[in-house]
């Protein structure tokens, strides 16, 4: 066998999972084939066995499923994959039924799979390690728990105690899982598993699972007890709010814990594979595992990250601007152990931004998550000033000012010189060039973009910008400064608008297109989270300001009319500056832009849109607006991986989901184009040209981009 070794000694097997080449174990193919063999072995020594030790040779328990292989299914494979399901479970079964006592010794995570293959075991033993990590995410990745998951820990947890770590994944460490009653014993180490097992054993010579029990009860009830009954009625409702049914794997979940909970277990068991075959191999699943799963691992992993040379942490950033992005920045950095120094034009103005840190954890302290010595702490490693001087020795200055050219170059002069030998300057810009910025600073090589999104504090994306001049060598040192954050880092070429701004930008200006030729307001906000957009493109228009927009597209015009070119601003566009210029409507911080905010109400939408733009007679497709939200998106995506400002599909999917909120269940915005199918995805980009303009219009070269860049597993 080339993943489980199987030992019999002094009547204990031992079931050793050690996948061969791999440092995880998974439920790839070999090992389903080995898991019946192996099952076949303990029936044939059942007489002289007195117990059964689940263990693991790799540091970590099992990781779960072989999701490579899971992306090479097909729809017609799906009656495969069921009897696959049943066949594991049908081994599952044979192993945890034997009437002697199983142990499973968890010395790492179990996660998915992992935590499925964990509970064969009637006694659970855990390293106590808050690291460790146990639970079911295969919804976060659009599959659920198949392989007896949902049905185990339905009658562990009983139908509502169990739904937060089904329907939500919540995970759990050792503690918290004994807590539940999910881990029966903790070790300090793992060599004190097995003597643990082996003393369990021992004291109970037969043993079952629970639910085997003919006592058993769930917990809290089946679906018949009149409060599990109520409470389930409004669940599904509740649970579409949140998906929006663009996510069939909590729907589905759902329905096989409802129905195994009025059914005998084994029945159970059939009725989750068949929700488990069906999700497998649906177009959803396979989006969600590609980027969640694969493109994921591949940014933690550093596959952006340029050279090879040693991993680096700052030990003191300075920040220029106390606004809302330089003070989200230091207390990124500062709950994380980074020195601080936050400068602004005055003392006062730095204070006020250093008191956001106070603001956002205070909260916490009130709750008890950390204490006021840890408040206080952090606190004290940002130190405010209104003087370049006290920059002195920063291993990294970010400029977090106004988005004007000369006010960046003005403060980059002036603190670049502050910098400590070898260290390196960052500019937040949102959309400016970095290579024109650049221009500022006396070492251009070491000069890079660092773009995070607002608020810091909760959007994990950070944009870094590769300038013209700018080295491998600083590439590195800010991808490895994100992650010191504990953020997920991109590297685009520099271009205008770099990757997400300019890609966001082509939603919220499509949405202003439509407006403009006369589809209703709401029609078009609605579209937008029907497809799974977290909010409208005129909601978002007026959170960021118009006169954002509006200043953006001037910026433009100048720089452009400086080199000798002019700019063409497209109808989106257009309508936004009317709206500002003309309409004196500057977005939510200047009193109203396309919705108007009464105090103590919800916003609504700005009644006279509808008598300035909507056009009656105007015929629309509910889907058309849907298709033109997102096609616009992933289409400039694709141009901007033929353009080279995007090298990655793995950055592109990352960044669109994580940057400008681009739908999950479509896997980010090339993996849309993928999961489409590339010709449909073409030939619909096509109709939309035809119809709705340039915007749609891909190229030859971004057409062999897309099919250059096309993921194989």
């Amino acid at each position: 066998m080339k993943t489980i070794r199987y030992e019999l000694a002094d009547g204990i097997a031992t079931l050793t999972f050690d996948e061969t080449g791999s440092a995880v174990n998974t439920m790839c193919l070999a090992w389903q084939q080995d898991l019946s063999t192996v099952t076949q072995r303990v029936l044939a020594d059942r007489a002289q066995l007195k117990g059964l030790v689940l263990a693991s040779a790799k540091t970590t328990f099992f990781a779960g499923a072989d999701l490579k292989a899971t992306m090479r299914l097909q729809p017609e494979d799906a009656s495969r994959v069921f009897a696959d399901i049943e066949q594991t479970k049908k081994n599952f079964r044979t192993l945890e039924t034997l009437g002697i006592p199983v142990v499973s010794c968890l010395n790492g995570a179990a996660l998915g799979g992992g935590w499925e293959v964990a509970l064969i075991g009637h006694h659970r033993v855990a390293v106590d390690n808050p690291k460790i990590q146990f639970g079911l995410p295969e919804v976060t990745l659009g599959l659920i728990p198949g392989a007896s998951g949902i049905t185990k820990m339905t009658r562990l947890l009983g139908l509502m105690g169990a739904q937060p770590y089904i329907l939500e994944a919540r995970l759990f460490n050792p503690r918290e899982a004994l807590e539940l009653g999910l881990v029966h014993e903790l070790v300090g180490s793992a060599e004190q598993l097995r003597p643990a097992a082996l003393a369990w054993i021992a004291a109970h010579p037969e043993s079952r699972q629970p639910w085997d029990d003919k006592n058993y009860k769930m917990p809290g009830g089946t679906p018949a007890n009149p409060k599990i009954a109520s409470a389930l009625t409004v669940a599904p409702a509740m649970l579409k709010k949140t998906t929006r049914g663009l996510y069939p794997a909590p729907e589905a979940a759902l329905a096989a814990m409802v129905e195994g909970a009025q059914v005998d277990f084994d029945t159970a068991l059939r009725i989750e594979s068949r929700y488990l075959a069906r999700l497998i191999t649906s177009p959803v699943a396979k989006n969600m595992i590609n980027t969640f799963f694969h493109n994921m691992n591949a940014i933690k992993s550093g596959q952006s990250r340029p050279g090879t040379a040693a991993r680096y942490k700052p030990q003191k950033v300075g920040i220029l601007g106390a606004g809302m992005m330089g003070a989200g920045i230091a207390y990124a950095q500062a709950s994380r152990g980074i020195a601080t120094v936050l400068k602004d034009i005055s003392v006062e103005q730095a204070e006020a931004g250093k008191a956001y840190s106070q603001r956002i954890t205070q909260p916490r302290v009130d709750k008890g998550r950390i204490s006021p010595a840890d408040q206080q702490a952090l606190l004290a490693r940002i130190h405010t000033t209104d003087q370049a001087s006290d920059l002195h020795g920063c291993d990294l200055i970010i400029e977090a000012v106004f988005e004007n050219r000369e006010l960046k170059a003005r403060v980059t002069r002036e603190a670049e010189p502050q910098l400590a030998p070898g260290g390196f300057f960052a500019s937040n810009t949102s959309t400016l060039p970095i290579s024109g910025l650049a221009q500022a600073s006396a070492q251009a090589e070491r000069f890079v973009g660092i773009h995070f999104f607002s608020p810091v504090d909760k959007m994990k994306l950070v944009e870094i910008i590769r300038g013209r001049q700018t080295s491998d060598d600083t590439v590195a040192r800010a991808f490895d400064y994100v992650q010191a954050l504990g953020k997920l880092p991109i590297v685009v070429n520099d271009s205008r608008g770099f990757y997400t701004s300019r890609t966001f930008g082509t939603y919220v200006m499509e949405g202003a297109a439509m407006l403009g030729e006369g589809i209703p307001a709401p029609v078009i906000e609605n579209a937008a989270m029907q497809a799974g957009m977290p909010v409208g493109p005129l909601a978002v228009l007026d959170e960021t300001a118009l006169t954002l927009s509006v200043h953006v597209l001037d910026q433009t015009r100048a720089d452009l009319a400086a080199a000798g070119q002019s700019y063409h601003a497209g109808a989106g566009e257009l309508l936004v500056e009317r709206m500002v210029k003309e309409l004196n409507r500057p977005g939510r911080a200047g009193g109203g832009g396309f919705y108007d905010y009464p105090a103590g109400q919800k916003k609504q939408l700005w009644p006279e849109l509808r008598p300035l733009f909507e056009k009656p007679g105007h015929a629309w497709d509910l889907q058309d607006v849907k298709d033109r939200l997102l096609y616009r998106q992933a289409i400039e995506t694709a141009r901007c991986l033929a353009e080279g400002v995007l090298t990655s599909v793995h950055d592109a999917n990352i960044g669109s989901i994580f940057g400008i909120g681009f739908p999950g269940w479509t896997g980010g915005a090339m993996q849309f184009i993928y999961g489409m199918g590339v010709a449909a995805f073409l030939q619909r980009a096509d109709e939309l040209a035809r119809r709705h303009g340039a915007g749609f219009a891909i190229d030859a070269a971004t057409r062999a981009a897309i099919e250059k860049h096309h993921p194989v597993y």
